[in-house]
């Protein structure tokens, strides 16, 4: 007698069938047993945070665009921009993976977190930059591995949440097919994470979650209670942008707000930040608001200002 298919398991295999595949954008979400929003309250609490990628330029260490100029006299490392949210009375600070230094050890991420405490700054989570549409095999494995190793270290730094993306297609698969090894390695980390209680949230980054549809069948498809949505308020490029953010409001465990939206054959507008914030309380989103500043202007210059307009909006009464 053959062993009877799990529900993660059914949900696998439908996802790769073939005659699903090209039904899958459409299907999916009818398809598997419906998964709750996540339960937030009537009464939203909205907290100001900073995305240390703000600051891409300046960091001392860790990735750079190729051909990006070395950072001059604003050079700072991960302490000098915990220092920078403390003096700017940030909440949180967000830590993205890319600026640790690359040989960074347990040590290193403790004197992080006693620097943070100390500074009174909430460490609110990180980011890392993986590919989860590879094949089973190597590539896929190191992309896996490399998401557990950043979850050990959000866990050693008491943060509660990282950033994933689902990643680009990958050459000779279909989108069906990204989207199904997509959910499997999520499938994977969601249940490492939920070991060491920290959330992953699946951020709305173009390709196979360009829109709400495609990033919700992801996330419903997981069906973990540590995995969500990353919703980022300038990462919807559709024909309304507003409603692809109402529609994901609901499962998102952490927000990056932007100082500008796009949407579909529109050049990039400055975003309407009451409304912006007023979608989040509606939706009952309790959680951090973090700016992730990507903008022309220097963000020495603008993300000071846009961090008080922030403030003044989170503190309006509703």
């Amino acid at each position: 007698m053959k062993p009877s298919l799990s529900r993660r398991s059914f949900c696998r295999s439908t996802l790769l069938g073939g005659a699903f595949a090209s039904a899958f954008a459409t299907a999916l979400p009818t398809a598997l047993p419906a998964v709750e929003p996540f339960p937030h309250s009537p009464l939203a609490r909205l907290r100001l945070g900073l995305a240390a990628y703000s600051f891409r330029d300046f960091f001392k260490e860790g990735k750079r665009k190729a051909g990006a100029k070395l950072p001059g006299d604003n050079a700072i490392d991960m302490f000098g921009f915990i220092d920078f949210c403390a003096e700017h009375r940030c909440e949180g600070a967000e830590l993205t993976s890319y600026y640790f230094p690359p040989d960074a050890d347990d040590a290193y991420f403790l004197k992080v977190k006693r620097h943070a405490f100390l500074r009174g700054v909430t460490i609110s989570g990180s980011a890392v930059g993986n590919t989860f549409t590879h094949p089973p095999g190597p590539k896929r494995d190191q992309e896996v591995a490399s998401v557990k190793k950043w979850i050990d270290r959000a866990a050693l730094m008491g943060a509660p949440h990282i950033r994933v993306f689902a990643g680009g297609m990958q050459a000779g698969t279909t989108p069906a097919e990204a989207r199904g090894h997509c959910v499997s390695a999520m499938e994977e980390v969601g249940d490492y994470a939920a070991k060491k209680g920290v959330f992953l949230g699946i951020e709305n980054h173009g390709g196979i979650v360009e829109d709400a549809e495609g990033l919700l069948a992801i996330v419903k498809a997981v069906k973990n209670p540590w995995v969500g949505i990353n919703l980022d308020t300038g990462n919807f490029h559709t024909i309304n942008p507003f409603d692809d953010l109402e529609r994901c409001a609901p499962y998102a465990v952490n927000v990056q707000y932007k100082a500008e939206m796009k949407s579909k054959g529109e050049s990039p507008k400055p975003s309407d930040m009451p409304r912006v914030m007023n979608l989040l309380r509606k939706s009952g989103y309790q959680g951090f608001v973090t700016l992730e500043y990507e903008s022309a202007e220097d963000p020495w210059q603008a993300v000071p200002r846009i961090l008080d307009s922030m403030r003044a909006e989170l503190a309006r009464p509703v």
